[in-house]
C-alpha cells in the first residue's frame, strides 16, 4: 500500500473521446490517442477574470462558480477530441462514423454528470413524477422528498447504465478510470509509469459522479425546509433552489474528501464511489499511457510558464 504525499496539490481532470484532459493553474491539456497510435495534444490557456477569483474563495458560492468554469472549459476540449475522432473516421475510409453532433451528445454524459442540463433534467422530471404518481397517497413533506430522491437515483442509474452499453461510452468510461488512476498515483507519491499507475483504483472521492449523488441526498434535506401547495409550485421551487443544492453539495464533497482517511467519516463518501463503479472502467495500458502523457504535459507547461501547480475542483 502506498502512503499519500502530504500537502500535494489536488488536480482535476475529465475524460474525453479517446483521451483525458487535466487542468493546471496556467493551462489545461488534453491528450488523445489517434488511430495511427500517435498521441495528439490540445492546450488551452487558463484565463481567470478578476471578479471570479474572489468568488472562488467564498463557501457555497465557489462550487457553482467552479462548475460553470469547468463546464465552459471542458466543452473546448470535448470539441477538440470530437473533431479528431471524426477526422480519423474519415481518413480510415470506413463506414461513416457518428456525426459530430451525435458524438457531442453522447459524450455530454460527462457534462450531464457535472452541471446545467443534467441537473435541470434530473431535478424537474423526478419532481413531476413524484407529484403525479405519488402525490395522492403520500403527504407533502419529507416522505415526498424521499420518494423524489429515490426516483432521481433510479433514473440516473438507468440512464448511465443504458448509455454505458455503447462502445463509445465504454471507452470514455475507461479513460475516466485512467484519469482517476493517474490522480491517485500522483497523490500517493509514486512515479507515474504505466505499471505503477495500473495498481491504483479507478475510484476517487473528489469525482463529479460523487457530486451528483450528494446533490440528490442534500436536495432531500434542503427541499424539506420549504413548503409548496401545488405540483407546479414544487417544480419551480426545485429550479430556483438548485444553486443552493449545488453549493451545499460541493462543500459536502470537499468535506468527505478531506476526511476520507478518518474512520467512520470515510463512509460518507461511499455512495459516490458506488456510482463510480458504473461511470469508470478498468483502462488498458495504452489508455493509461495517454492519461499520464496529459498529466505530465500539464505539469511541464505550468513549470515552463513559471508558476506552481493549481488546486483544482477535481
Amino acid at each position: 500500500m502506498f502512503l499519500a504525499q502530504q500537502n500535494v496539490p489536488s488536480y482535476g481532470g475529465q475524460a474525453v473521446i479517446e483521451g483525458v484532459m487535466f487542468g493546471g493553474k496556467r493551462v489545461t491539456i488534453t491528450a488523445i490517442r489517434k488511430k495511427n497510435q500517435e498521441i495528439a495534444f490540445y492546450e488551452e490557456p487558463r484565463k481567470e477574470s478578476k471578479w471570479i477569483k474572489p468568488l472562488k474563495k467564498i463557501p457555497f458560492i465557489r462550487g457553482i462558480v467552479g462548475l460553470i468554469e469547468a463546464s465552459a472549459n471542458g466543452a473546448k476540449h470535448l470539441n477538440f477530441s470530437t473533431e479528431q475522432y471524426s477526422m480519423d473516421e474519415g481518413v480510415e475510409g470506413d463506414q461513416a462514423g457518428p456525426s459530430k453532433l451525435t458524438l457531442i451528445l453522447g459524450v455530454a454524459v460527462v457534462g450531464v454528470l457535472s452541471f446545467l442540463f443534467g441537473k435541470l433534467l434530473f431535478t424537474v422530471v423526478p419532481a413531476m413524477m413524484a407529484g403525479f404518481l405519488f402525490g395522492q397517497w403520500i403527504p407533502n413533506g419529507i416522505w415526498q422528498n424521499l420518494v423524489e430522491g429515490g426516483i432521481k437515483i433510479v433514473l440516473l442509474l438507468a440512464y448511465i447504465t443504458a448509455i454505458a452499453q455503447t462502445p463509445l461510452i465504454k471507452r470514455l468510461f475507461q479513460y475516466h478510470g485512467a484519469e482517476h488512476k493517474v490522480i491517485n498515483a500522483y497523490e500517493s507519491g509514486v512515479e507515474l509509469t504505466v505499471k505503477n499507475v495500473q495498481q491504483f483504483s479507478t475510484l476517487h472521492y473528489r469525482c463529479g459522479s460523487s457530486f451528483i449523488i450528494f446533490t440528490v441526498l442534500v436536495g432531500v434535506i434542503v427541499y424539506s425546509l420549504f413548503e409548496y401547495n401545488t405540483m407546479w409550485e414544487r417544480v419551480v421551487q426545485r429550479i430556483y433552489l438548485l444553486p443552493v443544492v449545488i453549493g451545499v453539495s460541493y462543500e459536502v464533497l470537499q468535506w468527505t474528501n478531506r476526511f476520507r482517511e478518518t474512520p467512520v467519516l470515510r463512509y460518507l463518501g461511499y455512495p459516490g464511489l458506488w456510482l463510480q463503479k458504473i461511470t469508470t472502467r478498468e483502462p488498458d495500458d495504452s489508455q493509461v499511457e495517454v492519461a499520464i502523457a496529459s498529466f505530465k504535459r500539464m505539469q511541464e507547461r505550468d513549470r515552463l510558464l513559471g508558476d506552481t501547480p493549481f488546486a483544482s475542483t477535481g
